[in-house]
Protein backbone atom coordinates (compact mmCIF):
# COMPACT_ATOMS: atom_id res chain seq x y z
CA UNK A 1 0.00 0.00 0.00
CA UNK A 2 1.46 3.56 -1.12
CA UNK A 3 -0.24 5.48 0.73
CA UNK A 4 -3.60 6.43 2.70
CA UNK A 5 -5.02 8.45 -0.29
CA UNK A 6 -7.89 7.28 -2.89
CA UNK A 7 -10.48 8.29 -5.29
CA UNK A 8 -13.54 7.07 -3.05
CA UNK A 9 -15.19 9.72 -1.39
CA UNK A 10 -13.32 10.73 2.11
CA UNK A 11 -13.73 9.94 5.78
CA UNK A 12 -12.51 13.48 7.25
CA UNK A 13 -11.69 12.56 10.31
CA UNK A 14 -9.23 15.71 12.62
CA UNK A 15 -8.20 17.07 9.29
CA UNK A 16 -7.29 13.99 7.87
CA UNK A 17 -8.72 12.18 4.87
CA UNK A 18 -9.69 8.14 4.90
CA UNK A 19 -11.70 6.67 2.72
CA UNK A 20 -13.65 3.30 4.03
CA UNK A 21 -11.49 0.99 1.59
CA UNK A 22 -8.49 2.47 2.93
CA UNK A 23 -9.48 2.12 6.09
CA UNK A 24 -10.56 -1.42 6.19
CA UNK A 25 -7.28 -1.84 4.31
CA UNK A 26 -5.22 -0.54 7.02
CA UNK A 27 -7.34 -2.54 9.66
CA UNK A 28 -6.28 -5.48 8.29
CA UNK A 29 -2.82 -4.66 7.67
CA UNK A 30 -2.41 -4.01 11.75
CA UNK A 31 -4.86 -7.76 12.19
CA UNK A 32 -2.16 -9.15 9.98
CA UNK A 33 0.82 -8.36 11.95
CA UNK A 34 -0.59 -10.26 15.13
CA UNK A 35 -1.94 -13.09 13.04
CA UNK A 36 1.84 -13.81 11.72
CA UNK A 37 2.72 -13.37 15.22
CA UNK A 38 0.74 -15.90 16.62
CA UNK A 39 1.85 -18.39 13.31
CA UNK A 40 5.68 -17.80 14.63
CA UNK A 41 4.72 -18.33 18.40
CA UNK A 42 2.96 -21.31 17.66
CA UNK A 43 5.21 -23.48 15.17
CA UNK A 44 7.99 -22.21 17.62
CA UNK A 45 6.89 -23.29 21.05
CA UNK A 46 8.00 -26.57 22.75
CA UNK A 47 4.72 -26.92 25.23
CA UNK A 48 1.59 -28.36 23.76
CA UNK A 49 -0.01 -25.92 26.21
CA UNK A 50 0.87 -23.45 23.54
CA UNK A 51 2.04 -25.49 20.55
CA UNK A 52 -1.38 -27.35 20.54
CA UNK A 53 -4.00 -26.07 22.63
CA UNK A 54 -2.63 -22.39 21.25
CA UNK A 55 -3.28 -20.67 24.47
CA UNK A 56 -1.53 -17.28 23.27
CA UNK A 57 -2.81 -13.60 22.35
CA UNK A 58 -0.67 -11.39 20.22
CA UNK A 59 -1.65 -7.65 19.66
CA UNK A 60 -0.09 -4.47 18.50
CA UNK A 61 -0.56 -0.87 20.53
CA UNK A 62 0.43 2.65 19.94
CA UNK A 63 3.48 4.79 21.44
CA UNK A 64 0.99 5.48 24.72
CA UNK A 65 0.45 1.53 24.65
CA UNK A 66 -2.89 2.41 23.46
CA UNK A 67 -5.05 -1.11 21.77
CA UNK A 68 -4.25 -1.15 18.00
CA UNK A 69 -5.17 -4.15 17.11
CA UNK A 70 -5.63 -8.03 18.16
CA UNK A 71 -5.81 -11.36 16.75
CA UNK A 72 -8.87 -13.49 17.68
CA UNK A 73 -7.32 -15.41 20.07
CA UNK A 74 -7.55 -15.08 24.17
CA UNK A 75 -10.50 -12.79 25.60
CA UNK A 76 -9.35 -12.60 28.49
CA UNK A 77 -5.25 -12.25 27.70
CA UNK A 78 -6.43 -9.50 25.19
CA UNK A 79 -9.02 -7.45 27.21
CA UNK A 80 -6.86 -7.47 30.58
CA UNK A 81 -3.89 -6.38 28.28
CA UNK A 82 -5.71 -3.36 26.66
CA UNK A 83 -6.57 -2.16 30.03
CA UNK A 84 -3.22 -2.42 31.55
CA UNK A 85 -0.49 -1.46 28.68
CA UNK A 86 -0.95 1.97 28.95
CA UNK A 87 0.54 2.05 32.59
CA UNK A 88 3.26 -0.79 31.97
CA UNK A 89 4.47 1.16 29.01
CA UNK A 90 4.79 4.52 30.46
CA UNK A 91 6.93 3.19 33.82
CA UNK A 92 9.65 1.99 31.47
CA UNK A 93 12.62 4.29 29.42
CA UNK A 94 12.64 2.06 26.50
CA UNK A 95 15.38 1.89 24.30
CA UNK A 96 15.46 0.41 20.56
CA UNK A 97 15.68 -3.45 20.30
CA UNK A 98 14.56 -3.80 24.31
CA UNK A 99 12.42 -6.58 25.20
CA UNK A 100 10.10 -6.40 28.53
CA UNK A 101 8.88 -9.28 30.37
CA UNK A 102 6.00 -9.51 33.32
CA UNK A 103 3.42 -11.68 35.16
CA UNK A 104 2.77 -10.00 37.97
CA UNK A 105 -1.42 -10.05 38.05
CA UNK A 106 -0.74 -6.12 40.06
CA UNK A 107 1.39 -5.01 37.90
CA UNK A 108 -0.03 -5.96 34.72
CA UNK A 109 -0.59 -9.84 34.53
CA UNK A 110 -3.19 -11.65 34.56
CA UNK A 111 -2.34 -14.78 36.63
CA UNK A 112 1.39 -15.96 37.05
CA UNK A 113 0.99 -18.74 34.01
CA UNK A 114 0.65 -15.80 31.71
CA UNK A 115 3.89 -14.80 30.92
CA UNK A 116 3.44 -11.75 28.56
CA UNK A 117 6.70 -9.59 26.47
CA UNK A 118 6.57 -6.31 24.99
CA UNK A 119 8.35 -4.89 22.86
CA UNK A 120 8.89 -1.02 21.06
CA UNK A 121 9.16 -0.35 17.40
CA UNK A 122 11.41 2.90 16.68
CA UNK A 123 11.07 4.77 13.48
CA UNK A 124 13.58 7.11 12.81
CA UNK A 125 14.56 6.86 16.74
CA UNK A 126 11.27 7.89 17.95
CA UNK A 127 9.16 5.61 20.04
CA UNK A 128 6.24 4.56 17.30
CA UNK A 129 4.39 1.60 18.41
CA UNK A 130 4.53 -1.71 20.79
CA UNK A 131 3.96 -5.63 19.43
CA UNK A 132 2.96 -7.78 22.45
CA UNK A 133 2.25 -11.43 23.40
CA UNK A 134 1.11 -13.23 25.86
CA UNK A 135 1.59 -17.11 26.35
CA UNK A 136 0.37 -19.69 29.40
CA UNK A 137 3.28 -21.15 30.92
CA UNK A 138 2.36 -24.83 32.35
CA UNK A 139 5.13 -24.67 34.56
CA UNK A 140 6.26 -20.66 35.93
CA UNK A 141 8.05 -22.35 39.19
CA UNK A 142 4.61 -22.93 41.70
CA UNK A 143 4.30 -25.36 44.13
CA UNK A 144 2.66 -28.17 42.60
CA UNK A 145 2.81 -29.29 38.81
CA UNK A 146 0.86 -27.52 36.17
CA UNK A 147 1.44 -24.17 38.04
CA UNK A 148 -2.20 -24.01 39.26
CA UNK A 149 -2.21 -24.48 42.74
CA UNK A 150 -5.14 -24.50 46.09
CA UNK A 151 -2.70 -21.50 47.07
CA UNK A 152 -3.67 -18.67 49.33
CA UNK A 153 -0.95 -16.39 48.68
CA UNK A 154 0.48 -15.26 45.11
CA UNK A 155 4.14 -16.39 46.32
CA UNK A 156 2.96 -19.95 46.34
CA UNK A 157 1.74 -20.22 42.52
CA UNK A 158 5.02 -19.26 41.29
CA UNK A 159 7.74 -17.12 40.09
CA UNK A 160 6.35 -13.14 40.14
CA UNK A 161 8.33 -11.53 37.54
CA UNK A 162 7.73 -7.42 37.42
CA UNK A 163 7.97 -5.25 34.05
CA UNK A 164 11.58 -6.36 33.76
CA UNK A 165 13.85 -5.90 30.47
CA UNK A 166 14.45 -9.73 29.54
CA UNK A 167 16.55 -7.69 26.17
CA UNK A 168 18.23 -4.95 26.62
CA UNK A 169 19.17 -2.92 23.35
CA UNK A 170 18.77 -6.64 21.26
CA UNK A 171 20.89 -8.40 23.71
CA UNK A 172 19.45 -10.66 25.74
CA UNK A 173 20.28 -10.85 29.64
CA UNK A 174 21.46 -14.68 29.82
CA UNK A 175 21.27 -14.54 33.40
CA UNK A 176 18.01 -13.51 33.70
CA UNK A 177 16.86 -15.95 31.32
CA UNK A 178 18.12 -18.82 33.46
CA UNK A 179 16.96 -17.33 36.49
CA UNK A 180 13.39 -17.67 35.29
CA UNK A 181 13.42 -20.93 33.49
CA UNK A 182 15.58 -22.08 36.50
CA UNK A 183 12.62 -21.70 38.69
CA UNK A 184 10.75 -23.85 36.56
CA UNK A 185 10.07 -28.41 37.02
CA UNK A 186 11.23 -28.50 32.91
CA UNK A 187 13.49 -25.98 32.22
CA UNK A 188 14.51 -26.57 28.94
CA UNK A 189 10.24 -26.43 27.80
CA UNK A 190 10.41 -22.74 29.43
CA UNK A 191 13.27 -22.46 27.52
CA UNK A 192 12.17 -23.06 24.28
CA UNK A 193 8.68 -21.27 24.86
CA UNK A 194 10.49 -17.94 26.05
CA UNK A 195 12.40 -18.07 22.99
CA UNK A 196 9.33 -18.44 20.71
CA UNK A 197 7.68 -15.57 22.41
CA UNK A 198 11.04 -13.66 21.70
CA UNK A 199 10.46 -14.88 18.23
CA UNK A 200 7.37 -13.57 17.74
CA UNK A 201 7.76 -9.77 19.12
CA UNK A 202 10.80 -9.98 16.31
CA UNK A 203 8.29 -11.12 13.71
CA UNK A 204 5.78 -8.17 14.46
CA UNK A 205 8.04 -5.95 14.68
CA UNK A 206 9.37 -6.65 11.20
CA UNK A 207 5.89 -6.60 9.93
CA UNK A 208 4.63 -3.46 11.95
CA UNK A 209 7.81 -1.75 10.52
CA UNK A 210 6.48 -2.35 6.83
CA UNK A 211 3.22 -1.17 6.97
CA UNK A 212 4.82 2.65 9.29
CA UNK A 213 7.16 2.99 6.56
CA UNK A 214 5.19 3.07 3.49
CA UNK A 215 2.75 5.76 3.81
CA UNK A 216 4.99 7.22 6.75
CA UNK A 217 4.90 7.48 10.93
CA UNK A 218 3.18 10.64 10.53
CA UNK A 219 0.32 9.87 8.43
CA UNK A 220 0.04 6.08 10.62
CA UNK A 221 -0.34 7.89 13.85
CA UNK A 222 -3.09 9.64 11.85
CA UNK A 223 -4.46 6.60 10.45
CA UNK A 224 -4.88 5.43 14.11
CA UNK A 225 -7.00 8.43 15.06
CA UNK A 226 -9.46 7.53 12.10
CA UNK A 227 -9.59 4.14 13.45
CA UNK A 228 -10.24 4.79 17.22
CA UNK A 229 -12.72 7.43 16.22
CA UNK A 230 -14.12 4.55 13.64
CA UNK A 231 -14.16 1.91 16.41
CA UNK A 232 -15.76 4.19 18.50
CA UNK A 233 -18.78 5.52 16.61
CA UNK A 234 -19.45 1.57 15.57
CA UNK A 235 -19.34 0.84 19.54
CA UNK A 236 -22.05 3.87 20.66
CA UNK A 237 -24.06 2.88 17.48
CA UNK A 238 -24.61 -0.64 19.06
CA UNK A 239 -25.06 0.61 22.69
CA UNK A 240 -27.80 2.75 21.50
CA UNK A 241 -30.02 -0.26 21.44
CA UNK A 242 -29.66 -0.93 24.99
CA UNK A 243 -32.60 1.05 26.80
CA UNK A 244 -31.54 3.39 28.90
CA UNK A 245 -31.70 2.55 32.53
CA UNK A 246 -29.96 0.69 35.69
CA UNK A 247 -29.97 -3.29 35.78
CA UNK A 248 -28.49 -5.49 38.15
CA UNK A 249 -27.69 -9.19 38.80
CA UNK A 250 -25.91 -11.29 41.03
CA UNK A 251 -24.44 -14.57 40.83
CA UNK A 252 -22.36 -16.79 42.47
CA UNK A 253 -18.76 -18.58 42.91
CA UNK A 254 -19.09 -22.07 43.87
CA UNK A 255 -16.58 -22.11 46.51
CA UNK A 256 -12.84 -20.47 47.03
CA UNK A 257 -11.41 -24.09 47.21
CA UNK A 258 -10.37 -23.25 51.08
CA UNK A 259 -13.36 -23.44 52.61
CA UNK A 260 -15.85 -20.30 51.78
CA UNK A 261 -18.81 -21.07 49.58
CA UNK A 262 -21.68 -19.27 47.76
CA UNK A 263 -19.33 -16.32 47.08
CA UNK A 264 -21.47 -13.65 45.37
CA UNK A 265 -20.59 -11.33 42.40
CA UNK A 266 -22.96 -8.51 41.57
CA UNK A 267 -23.17 -6.12 38.62
CA UNK A 268 -25.37 -2.75 38.26
CA UNK A 269 -25.27 -1.71 34.71
CA UNK A 270 -25.86 2.61 34.06
CA UNK A 271 -27.47 2.51 30.32
CA UNK A 272 -27.69 6.53 29.39
CA UNK A 273 -27.57 6.52 25.56
CA UNK A 274 -24.24 5.42 23.95
CA UNK A 275 -22.32 5.19 27.70
CA UNK A 276 -22.49 2.41 29.79
CA UNK A 277 -21.04 2.31 33.26
CA UNK A 278 -20.73 -1.11 35.20
CA UNK A 279 -20.64 -0.67 39.28
CA UNK A 280 -18.91 -4.29 41.08
CA UNK A 281 -20.66 -2.36 44.28
CA UNK A 282 -21.97 -5.36 46.26
CA UNK A 283 -19.54 -8.50 45.18
CA UNK A 284 -17.67 -10.52 47.93
CA UNK A 285 -14.62 -9.43 49.48
CA UNK A 286 -11.36 -11.04 48.66
CA UNK A 287 -10.82 -14.39 49.57
CA UNK A 288 -8.76 -17.05 50.72
CA UNK A 289 -8.63 -19.35 47.79
CA UNK A 290 -7.30 -18.40 44.35
CA UNK A 291 -10.44 -16.93 42.81
CA UNK A 292 -9.46 -13.57 43.48
CA UNK A 293 -8.24 -11.19 40.39
CA UNK A 294 -6.96 -8.26 39.48
CA UNK A 295 -9.20 -5.53 37.95
CA UNK A 296 -7.60 -5.66 34.64
CA UNK A 297 -9.16 -9.35 34.06
CA UNK A 298 -12.22 -8.11 35.49
CA UNK A 299 -12.35 -5.23 32.68
CA UNK A 300 -11.30 -7.95 30.16
CA UNK A 301 -14.57 -9.75 30.69
CA UNK A 302 -16.49 -6.35 30.67
CA UNK A 303 -14.86 -5.41 27.50
CA UNK A 304 -15.73 -9.43 25.98
CA UNK A 305 -19.43 -8.91 27.11
CA UNK A 306 -19.94 -5.40 24.86
CA UNK A 307 -17.73 -6.61 22.11
CA UNK A 308 -20.20 -9.21 21.44
CA UNK A 309 -23.45 -6.67 21.14
CA UNK A 310 -20.99 -4.55 18.53
CA UNK A 311 -21.03 -5.19 14.65
CA UNK A 312 -18.18 -8.15 13.36
CA UNK A 313 -16.41 -5.49 11.32
CA UNK A 314 -15.74 -3.30 14.77
CA UNK A 315 -11.77 -2.99 14.95
CA UNK A 316 -10.56 -4.34 17.84
CA UNK A 317 -8.71 -1.12 19.10
CA UNK A 318 -8.79 1.56 21.67
CA UNK A 319 -11.77 3.63 20.51
CA UNK A 320 -13.69 0.26 20.88
CA UNK A 321 -13.95 0.79 24.37
CA UNK A 322 -14.10 3.96 25.37
CA UNK A 323 -17.60 4.45 25.95
CA UNK A 324 -17.45 1.73 28.55
CA UNK A 325 -16.39 2.26 32.20
CA UNK A 326 -16.57 0.11 35.31
CA UNK A 327 -15.48 0.21 38.99
CA UNK A 328 -15.04 -2.37 41.25
CA UNK A 329 -14.49 -1.99 45.32
CA UNK A 330 -10.67 -2.03 46.11
CA UNK A 331 -9.88 -5.33 48.13
CA UNK A 332 -13.06 -7.21 46.60
CA UNK A 333 -13.15 -10.00 45.01
CA UNK A 334 -12.79 -8.96 41.67
CA UNK A 335 -10.56 -5.94 42.43
CA UNK A 336 -7.97 -7.47 45.04
CA UNK A 337 -4.85 -6.35 46.13
CA UNK A 338 -1.34 -7.77 46.86
CA UNK A 339 -0.47 -10.73 48.03
CA UNK A 340 -4.10 -12.70 47.10
CA UNK A 341 -3.89 -15.79 45.56
CA UNK A 342 -5.49 -14.73 42.10
CA UNK A 343 -4.97 -18.28 40.13
CA UNK A 344 -8.23 -19.28 39.18
CA UNK A 345 -9.20 -15.26 38.83
CA UNK A 346 -8.11 -15.33 35.59
CA UNK A 347 -10.14 -18.39 34.30
CA UNK A 348 -13.10 -19.26 36.65
CA UNK A 349 -13.95 -15.57 38.08
CA UNK A 350 -13.47 -13.74 34.76
CA UNK A 351 -16.37 -16.26 33.11
CA UNK A 352 -18.71 -15.62 36.12
CA UNK A 353 -18.33 -11.84 35.68
CA UNK A 354 -19.63 -12.52 31.68
CA UNK A 355 -22.00 -14.56 32.96
CA UNK A 356 -23.25 -11.73 35.52
CA UNK A 357 -23.01 -8.72 33.14
CA UNK A 358 -25.31 -10.59 30.66
CA UNK A 359 -27.78 -11.57 33.53
CA UNK A 360 -27.98 -7.87 33.80
CA UNK A 361 -28.29 -7.05 29.70
CA UNK A 362 -31.14 -9.88 29.98
CA UNK A 363 -33.23 -8.15 31.95
CA UNK A 364 -32.62 -4.66 29.29
CA UNK A 365 -32.98 -6.80 26.28
CA UNK A 366 -33.95 -10.40 25.94
CA UNK A 367 -34.50 -10.51 23.02
CA UNK A 368 -30.67 -10.75 22.23
CA UNK A 369 -29.28 -12.27 25.26
CA UNK A 370 -28.65 -15.92 25.49
CA UNK A 371 -29.01 -18.21 28.91
CA UNK A 372 -25.36 -18.96 31.01
CA UNK A 373 -22.73 -21.31 29.21
CA UNK A 374 -21.53 -24.15 31.05
CA UNK A 375 -19.26 -20.93 32.92
CA UNK A 376 -16.01 -22.78 33.58
CA UNK A 377 -12.66 -23.26 32.14
CA UNK A 378 -12.61 -26.93 33.81
CA UNK A 379 -8.61 -26.77 34.78
CA UNK A 380 -6.88 -29.34 35.25
CA UNK A 381 -3.25 -29.09 36.10
CA UNK A 382 -0.77 -32.27 37.11
CA UNK A 383 2.05 -33.90 36.89
CA UNK A 384 5.10 -35.90 38.42
CA UNK A 385 5.03 -35.56 42.36
CA UNK A 386 8.01 -33.50 43.51
CA UNK A 387 10.53 -35.20 45.88
CA UNK A 388 9.86 -35.64 49.26
CA UNK A 389 6.25 -36.17 49.04
CA UNK A 390 3.90 -39.70 49.54
CA UNK A 391 6.31 -41.28 46.75
CA UNK A 392 9.64 -40.17 46.58
CA UNK A 393 10.89 -42.30 44.11
CA UNK A 394 10.76 -40.67 40.54
CA UNK A 395 9.81 -42.95 37.68
CA UNK A 396 12.43 -43.27 34.99
CA UNK A 397 9.62 -42.36 32.24
CA UNK A 398 9.30 -38.94 31.95
CA UNK A 399 10.78 -38.39 35.36
CA UNK A 400 9.40 -34.86 35.86
CA UNK A 401 6.36 -33.30 33.41
CA UNK A 402 4.17 -31.09 33.87
CA UNK A 403 0.34 -30.53 32.25
CA UNK A 404 -2.25 -28.17 32.08
CA UNK A 405 -4.92 -27.64 29.79
CA UNK A 406 -8.99 -26.83 30.10
CA UNK A 407 -12.09 -28.66 28.89
CA UNK A 408 -14.67 -27.34 27.16
CA UNK A 409 -18.46 -27.57 28.17
CA UNK A 410 -21.79 -26.94 26.81
CA UNK A 411 -22.80 -23.38 25.07
CA UNK A 412 -25.97 -21.29 25.60
CA UNK A 413 -28.97 -21.50 24.12
CA UNK A 414 -30.32 -18.18 23.31
CA UNK A 415 -33.00 -16.25 21.43
CA UNK A 416 -31.99 -17.62 17.52
CA UNK A 417 -31.43 -20.87 18.65
CA UNK A 418 -29.74 -24.29 20.60
CA UNK A 419 -26.77 -23.96 22.34
CA UNK A 420 -23.15 -25.83 20.70
CA UNK A 421 -21.94 -28.84 22.53
CA UNK A 422 -18.03 -29.29 23.78
CA UNK A 423 -16.50 -26.28 23.02
CA UNK A 424 -14.82 -23.41 24.85
CA UNK A 425 -16.45 -20.58 25.63
CA UNK A 426 -16.73 -16.72 26.78
CA UNK A 427 -13.43 -15.71 28.24
CA UNK A 428 -11.56 -18.53 26.35
CA UNK A 429 -11.36 -20.09 22.76
CA UNK A 430 -8.01 -22.74 23.15
CA UNK A 431 -8.70 -26.05 21.85
CA UNK A 432 -7.97 -29.33 23.35
CA UNK A 433 -4.84 -31.23 23.57
CA UNK A 434 -5.64 -34.05 20.75
CA UNK A 435 -5.67 -37.52 22.50
CA UNK A 436 -2.74 -38.60 20.43
CA UNK A 437 -0.66 -35.51 21.58
CA UNK A 438 -1.33 -35.87 25.44
CA UNK A 439 -0.34 -39.93 25.15
CA UNK A 440 2.46 -39.36 23.82
CA UNK A 441 4.18 -36.59 25.71
CA UNK A 442 2.47 -37.83 28.99
CA UNK A 443 2.21 -41.12 31.09
CA UNK A 444 -1.51 -40.41 30.35
CA UNK A 445 -3.95 -42.72 28.53
CA UNK A 446 -7.54 -40.98 27.67
CA UNK A 447 -10.27 -43.96 28.56
CA UNK A 448 -13.47 -42.10 27.17
CA UNK A 449 -13.75 -38.28 25.47
CA UNK A 450 -17.13 -37.90 24.51
CA UNK A 451 -20.32 -35.65 24.77
CA UNK A 452 -22.20 -35.40 28.25
CA UNK A 453 -25.55 -36.38 26.69
CA UNK A 454 -28.87 -34.16 28.06
CA UNK A 455 -26.14 -32.12 30.15
CA UNK A 456 -27.68 -29.12 28.43
CA UNK A 457 -30.91 -27.11 29.39
CA UNK A 458 -33.75 -27.77 28.11
CA UNK A 459 -36.61 -25.26 26.67
CA UNK A 460 -37.68 -24.11 23.38
CA UNK A 461 -33.83 -23.82 22.41
CA UNK A 462 -31.72 -26.29 24.26
CA UNK A 463 -28.41 -25.64 25.64
CA UNK A 464 -25.55 -27.30 24.78
CA UNK A 465 -24.23 -30.35 26.49
CA UNK A 466 -20.79 -30.60 28.44
CA UNK A 467 -18.18 -33.51 27.98
CA UNK A 468 -16.99 -36.17 29.75
CA UNK A 469 -12.97 -37.00 29.75
CA UNK A 470 -11.11 -39.51 31.22
CA UNK A 471 -7.58 -39.83 32.63
CA UNK A 472 -6.13 -43.02 33.38
CA UNK A 473 -2.71 -42.30 34.97
CA UNK A 474 0.44 -44.49 34.00
CA UNK A 475 2.66 -43.56 36.71
CA UNK A 476 2.19 -41.75 40.34
CA UNK A 477 1.13 -38.03 39.73
CA UNK A 478 -0.49 -35.59 41.49
CA UNK A 479 -3.22 -33.37 40.47
CA UNK A 480 -4.74 -30.16 40.36
CA UNK A 481 -8.36 -29.24 39.75
CA UNK A 482 -9.93 -25.46 40.11
CA UNK A 483 -13.08 -25.84 38.38
CA UNK A 484 -16.68 -24.12 38.93
CA UNK A 485 -20.72 -24.60 38.28
CA UNK A 486 -20.22 -28.06 40.11
CA UNK A 487 -23.00 -26.64 42.56
CA UNK A 488 -24.50 -23.64 40.97
CA UNK A 489 -25.94 -24.86 37.92
CA UNK A 490 -25.35 -22.32 34.73
CA UNK A 491 -29.34 -20.64 34.17
CA UNK A 492 -31.53 -20.47 31.86
CA UNK A 493 -33.45 -17.74 30.45
CA UNK A 494 -37.06 -16.52 29.72
CA UNK A 495 -38.28 -19.72 30.75
CA UNK A 496 -35.44 -22.09 29.99
CA UNK A 497 -34.17 -24.38 32.22
CA UNK A 498 -31.03 -24.60 33.85
CA UNK A 499 -28.30 -27.05 32.97
CA UNK A 500 -26.66 -30.22 34.59
CA UNK A 501 -23.62 -28.76 36.74
CA UNK A 502 -20.32 -30.55 36.63
CA UNK A 503 -18.62 -32.96 38.60
CA UNK A 504 -15.59 -34.42 39.24
CA UNK A 505 -14.11 -37.83 40.65
CA UNK A 506 -11.41 -40.30 41.32
CA UNK A 507 -11.88 -43.98 40.91
CA UNK A 508 -15.80 -43.54 41.22
CA UNK A 509 -16.01 -41.20 44.11
CA UNK A 510 -16.52 -37.68 43.97
CA UNK A 511 -14.21 -34.89 44.50
CA UNK A 512 -14.87 -30.74 45.12
CA UNK A 513 -15.31 -28.43 42.76
CA UNK A 514 -11.42 -27.66 43.87
CA UNK A 515 -8.88 -30.69 44.86
CA UNK A 516 -5.38 -31.51 45.29
CA UNK A 517 -4.83 -35.30 45.09
CA UNK A 518 -2.08 -37.49 44.36
CA UNK A 519 -2.82 -40.50 42.28
CA UNK A 520 -1.51 -43.84 41.69
CA UNK A 521 -0.70 -45.74 38.32
CA UNK A 522 -4.40 -47.19 37.14
CA UNK A 523 -6.14 -44.73 38.97
CA UNK A 524 -8.99 -43.36 36.56
CA UNK A 525 -10.04 -39.46 37.63
CA UNK A 526 -13.37 -38.29 35.56
CA UNK A 527 -14.66 -35.10 34.73
CA UNK A 528 -17.82 -34.02 33.74
CA UNK A 529 -18.10 -30.68 32.45
CA UNK A 530 -21.70 -28.69 32.40
CA UNK A 531 -23.83 -28.09 29.76
CA UNK A 532 -25.28 -24.70 29.13
CA UNK A 533 -28.62 -23.46 29.97
CA UNK A 534 -31.75 -23.87 27.85
CA UNK A 535 -33.71 -20.69 26.30
CA UNK A 536 -37.79 -20.17 26.11
CA UNK A 537 -40.51 -22.32 26.77
CA UNK A 538 -40.81 -25.35 25.38
CA UNK A 539 -43.97 -25.58 23.17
Amino acid sequence: MSGFQGELPDIAINGFSMNAIELSIFTSRLNAVCDEMGAVLQRAAFSPNIRDRLDFSCAVFDAQGELCAQAAHIPVHLGSMAFAMRNIVSQIDWTDGDMVIVNDPFLGGTHLPDVTLIAPLFVDNQLQAFVANRAHHADIGATTPGSMPLSSRLEEEGIIIPPTKLVVAGKQDQDFFKEITGATRSGETGQGDLSAQISANHSGLDRLAGLIKSPGAAQFDKALVSLNDYAERLAESALLAIPNGAYEFTDYMDDDGLGQKGIPIKARLQVQQHRVHVDFSGTAGQVSGNINCPLSVAAAAVFYVFRCLMPNQTPACAGTFRPITLEAPTGSLINAQRPAAVAAGNVETSTRIVDVVLGALAKAMPERIPAASHGSMNNLAMGSRPRGSRTNEQPEKNAVWDYYETIGGGSAAGPEGAGESGIQTHMTNTRNTPVEVLESCYPIRIQRYALREYSGGGGQYRGGDGLIREFEFLQPATVTLLTERRYYAPWGLNGGQDAQPGSNSLNGNELGAKVHVDVEAGDVLTIQTPGGGGFGLKA
